[in-house]
C-alpha cells in the first residue's frame, strides 16, 4: 500500500524497550513499523589480537535472522555467515564504534547481538539504532558497578533508510517499498546530521544528485526522530 503524501517523510512508528529480557541486562527490543529486532550487549575481558597491549576496547556486532522472521523461511546459518549478514554486522559494528570512546573502558570487547524476529524492511538500520541504546545501557550498568567513571558516549548515532519509489522520495522503507524502489540508501548519521556511513544502490537505471540531496535531508529528519526515541527509552531527555 502506498503512503499518504503527508507521511512519506516520516519514520514508521517506533518503540524501544530497554532491559526487555528480565535475565539479560542491556537487552533492547526495537519495533519499527512491522520490523522487530532484539539486541543485547555482552562484555568480554579480551580484545582482538591487533589491539592487545594498546589499552583500548572494542565494540563488535553479530547479526542474524530467525528462520520465520520473513514470509519465506530463512535457513539457520550453521556453516558460516552469508555474505549479506557478514556485511550487515560489519556495518553495525562500525556504526557503534563511532558513538563511544573506545579508550575509556580498558582492553575489553562489547559484543552486540542483533537478532531479527520479524523483518519488514530496515533491519540493519533498526539494529544500529537499538544497538546504541543497548551499549549505552551496558555502560550505565558498568558505571553503577563502579567499573568505569562515566558513560563514554561521544555522540548520539542512529540509522535510517530512504529511497526513490515510483519517482517519490520516501523515508524508512518497508519491505514492499524497498523491493519496488528505483533506488534505496541506508544512512548512519549523528545527532547533528553528520554522515557516518552511506550505503546506496540504484536498482533501476540511476538516480540524480538532486534526489541524493533530498534523501540526505529527509534522512537527517528521520535520524533526529530516532535519536529522540533512543533518549526517551533510556530516560536521558
Amino acid at each position: 500500500m502506498s503512503r499518504k503524501k503527508k507521511e512519506k517523510y516520516r519514520i514508521r512508528p517506533v518503540e524501544i524497550k530497554v532491559n526487555y529480557l528480565e535475565l539479560v541486562p542491556a537487552s533492547v527490543l526495537i519495533e519499527q513499523g512491522n520490523t522487530i529486532v532484539l539486541v543485547s550487549s555482552t562484555l568480554s575481558d579480551s580484545v582482538p589480537p591487533f589491539l592487545k597491549g594498546l589499552g583500548q576496547g572494542w565494540i563488535t556486532a553479530q547479526y542474524g535472522m530467525l528462520p520465520k522472521s520473513s514470509n519465506s523461511r530463512v535457513n539457520r546459518e550453521r556453516n558460516g555467515l552469508s555474505g549479506r549478514n557478514y556485511e550487515i554486522q560489519r556495518l553495525i559494528g562500525r556504526s557503534l564504534r563511532q558513538a563511544f570512546d573506545l579508550n575509556s573502558f580498558g582492553e575489553k570487547t562489547i559484543i552486540v547481538d542483533c537478532d531479527v524476529i520479524q523483518a519488514d524492511g530496515g533491519t540493519r538500520t533498526a539494529s544500529v539504532t537499538a544497538g546504541i541504546v543497548s551499549v549505552y545501557e551496558l555502560f550505565r550498568q558498568m558505571v553503577a558497578m563502579k567499573e568505569i567513571k562515566k558513560i563514554p558516549l561521544k555522540r548520539w548515532v542512529a540509522a535510517v533508510s530512504g529511497g526513490v519509489v515510483n519517482g517519490e522520495i520516501l523515508l524508512d522503507l518497508n519491505f514492499e517499498e524497498d523491493s519496488s524502489a528505483d533506488a534505496d540508501i541506508n544512512f548512519v548519521m549523528d545527532e547533528n546530521g553528520g554522515l557516518i556511513e552511506v550505503q546506496g544502490t540504484a536498482e533501476r537505471g540511476s538516480f540524480s544528485d538532486k534526489e541524493l540531496g533530498e534523501l540526505i535531508e529527509v534522512g537527517k529528519k528521520g535520524i533526529k526522530e530516532l535519536i529522540t526515541k533512543q533518549k526517551e527509552a533510556l530516560g536521558v531527555l
